[in-house]
């Protein structure tokens, strides 16, 4: 039986991987952040998936050994939250997002009409995964960007207001090779190196935090509310006490 059946976790890609010592050095860095070493787990797994493109279960053994833990309790982790993957990505992660307000302007004629060009599925990769140009498509619930809707990301980098002809033209775009400018945020980059930065590693720090964040619609409430000199309430200067705890007997 494979390592992979052993722990209980067959959908892990094993791959044997040995993890260069610069990641080793990254890792011990990112841990020494935090007063108990276990809470540097999220980013250990984004700094694993920066060098393989993917979390394997060399990957959970990595964050395993850095951190005291058992192998199974790294994978809890990383089989719940999407953003940790489980076959190598493309050079750019393509998220659309097919919540409702997106949906309804306009989210799965996107999907459809990615999912037809790139012969993917949602969750596949046309392409040699990191291979310059190959693209991982995916769904994504919410991108948390109503105010744009519809919404696409590359490698988490917001495209707003997208149509099926833009978010094609985009597309073949990262094809050819090349990373038009986000609408927001810092300037593209590919899907390993991303996963560094969220590991809270910057080789250009300026760069990473470039680009502009703030939109027209996203300020709207806060600019009508200064417009109108709206306040919130006050705060009352004092805090009311407590009720103490019945005595236990």
């Amino acid at each position: 039986m494979s390592t992979s059946h052993r722990i209980g976790l067959p959908e892990f890609l094993e791959t044997g991987h040995i993890f260069s010592a610069l990641t080793s050095e990254r890792a011990a860095t990112i841990i020494a952040r935090y007063p108990q070493s276990r809470s540097a787990l999220l980013p250990l797994l984004h700094l694993v998936q920066s060098e393989e493109g993917c979390v394997s279960v060399s990957g959970l053994r990595f964050c395993a050994e850095h951190l005291g833990l058992e192998t199974a309790e790294v994978a809890a982790v990383a089989s719940f939250y999407t953003m940790y993957k489980r076959q190598p990505c493309g050079e750019h992660l393509v998220s659309v997002c097919t919540n409702t307000l997106c949906a309804v302007l306009g989210g799965d004629a996107i999907l459809s009409t990615l999912t037809r060009h790139l012969g993917v599925a949602p969750d596949g990769t046309a392409g040699t995964p990191g291979a310059p140009g190959s693209i991982t498509l995916e769904h994504a619930e919410c991108l948390a960007a109503c105010d744009h809707a519809p919404v696409v990301t590359v490698n988490y980098e917001f495209y707003d207001e997208q149509s099926p002809d833009s978010a094609l033209d985009l597309v073949q775009a990262l094809q050819r090779g090349e990373k038009p400018d986000p609408t927001r945020g810092a300037p593209l980059t590919d899907f390993r190196d991303t996963e560094l930065q969220i590991a809270g590693v910057y080789t250009d720090l300026d760069t990473a935090v470039g680009g502009p964040s703030a939109t027209v619609p996203t300020l709207r409430g806060s600019t009508l509310a200064e417009q109108q000199h709206w306040r919130a309430p006050a705060m009352p200067d004092t805090t009311p006490a407590l009720p103490p705890l019945p005595e236990k007997k």
